[in-house]
């Protein structure tokens, strides 16, 4: 019964591939194990700075020219500035609730549903796991969109190289999407993250690589132009009617929150900090460094990119109509995109995939189908562990997910959508709940007080975030023609 228990604690983050190991001993002073019988955590506050880093610069840094193009050089940097200190203030908040009790010696939550059954418990743990899976599945088809906007970027900018003209270089996206389900299928049957470390190595080098590349695009842009494109409100009535001014601008929001998203994965970061000092001191510490360092990329990726371009700005910096040369250097960037996308759908996917796997073990403990592993021998390599339920279940998601890119095909609208979606609950909402239970702070204080307004603040930011993206999906759909439409 303790292995099941400790099991079921497993995180699911492959920054946990040391730390995700189930032991049932009791060895609180060995210098191997931790009080709860698992291995020593060795991570520092450098190390979980670098954690968040990596988790936080992906494909929502491309957006970020777009978004601030919709809200104009005043407004822009302000929400992101805005963004940046929310998820800083929240995510200290949420750092003390890695313990439940004590901050030094109080029970250890691995993961983030664990802080919230331990704080809150009852219906809101579903609520937490419901928003958070469908989180991550939604970035599934994010990815998948996004992926396939970026092979075919590759193969435009080689068309108009070789002499085509941007019209004659058109292609359908729906190859591309389905190649990179393929791909996906193959690599989500690598059973967990002990197993995809290198995999995420991977990922982490292209996504500095990409942004690097993004950000020397625009200031190279700025400088040819000779000057500083955009407006103080953003892209003007005219290029856009006012009702898709209002519908964007909120749109940016939702792109800018989702740049910024890593709550959901916080206390598993958190869980390979080493103590003491206690880990919530730590973790603000790491999340400071982590937030300057993201905010500053960010500011500078998004306004060169908006000077650049102006009120033209693209939804995706490397894929929109604007970078043609060098060609060679794009096609680095969007193949760097490509690689990391790889390695980041299964970063976010395998928690879920986890999950859903441990539940059907939990409920047909006696099923073959679900438990037996076949193994496959492999010439030169250990052999392959082969779970049919594993093999079915995985396949048949990376199936769902392509034909859902498939079909909405709005890398900005579906960005905007799960920015909103996973914002106020996973960022604000529950971190502020949790943090008010530990605490003991009492209802109607100045304090409590306080953290309710900036939670209805955010939760109406997230509104107004989910119908901009909404709105955007349906005027799409409007012109669009699933399976046919050439891009």
């Amino acid at each position: 019964m303790k292995m099941a228990e400790n099991s079921a604690n497993k995180t699911h983050f492959p920054i946990h591939q040391a730390l995700d190991v189930s032991l049932d001993v009791s060895q609180g002073g060995s210098k191997c194990f931790d009080d709860d019988g698992r291995l020593k955590r060795t991570g520092t506050v450098w190390t979980s700075s670098a954690h968040i880093i990596t988790a936080v610069i992906g494909s929502g840094v491309l957006s970020l020219a777009w978004a601030i193009a919709q809200l104009g050089w005043i407004a822009g940097p302000a929400v992101m500035l805005l963004f940046s200190f929310v998820t800083y203030y929240t995510s200290t908040l949420l750092s003390y609730c890695y313990r439940t009790g004590d901050p030094v010696t109080g029970k250890r939550n691995y993961t983030y549903m664990d802080a919230v059954r331990s704080n809150l418990g009852g219906f809101k743990v579903k609520v937490c796991g419901s928003v958070q899976y469908l989180n991550l599945f939604g970035v599934a088809i994010g990815y998948t969109i996004a992926s396939a906007i970026s092979m075919m970027a590759i193969k435009r900018t080689n068309c108009v190289h070789n002499g085509g003209g941007i019209d004659s270089c058109k292609m359908n996206s729906n190859i591309f999407m389905i190649s990179f389900g393929i791909v996906e299928i193959i690599f989500s049957q690598i059973p967990d993250f002990d197993q995809l470390w290198w995999l995420s190595i991977v990922a982490a080098v292209m996504s500095f690589t990409y942004s690097t590349i993004g950000l020397g695009l625009g200031i190279t842009k700025v400088v040819e132009n000779g000057g500083i494109k955009g407006s103080l409100s953003g892209i003007s009535i005219g290029t856009v009617t006012e009702t898709q001014k209002i519908w964007r601008s909120f749109q940016a929001l939702g792109n800018i929150a989702f740049a910024y998203s890593y709550s959901m994965i916080l206390i598993e970061i958190q869980d390979t900090i080493k103590s003491p000092p206690s880990e919530s001191k730590t973790m603000k510490k790491a999340t400071k460094i982590s937030v300057v360092v993201t905010t500053f990329f960010y500011m500078l990726c998004g306004c060169f990119g908006y000077a650049a371009f102006g009120d033209l700005s693209p939804g995706n910096l490397l894929t929109g109509a604007g970078f043609f040369n060098p060609f060679w250097l794009l096609d680095i960037a969007n193949a760097a995109i490509v690689i990391h996308l790889v390695g980041a759908y299964q970063v976010y996917c395998q928690p879920l995939f986890s999950f859903i796997e441990k539940a059907a073990a939990n409920r047909f403990p006696d099923s073959d189908f679900i438990n037996k592993n076949i193994h496959v021998p492999i010439t030169g390599f250990r052999p392959l562990k082969l779970n049919l339920f594993r093999l079915v279940w995985r396949t048949i998601f990376v199936i769902t997910t392509t034909v859902i890119s498939m079909i909405l095909p709005f890398f900005n609208d579906i960005v905007g959508l799960l920015g909103a979606l996973g914002f106020w609950p996973l960022t604000v909402y529950f971190p502020v709940e949790m943090y008010i239970v530990q605490k003991r702070i009492p209802k109607w204080s100045t304090k409590w007080l306080g953290l309710q307004i900036l939670s209805i603040s955010c939760f109406i930011i997230t509104i107004a975030a989910a119908a901009g993206s909404i709105a955007g999906i349906v005027t799409d759909l409007g012109t669009y023609r699933p399976f046919k439409t050439s891009n």
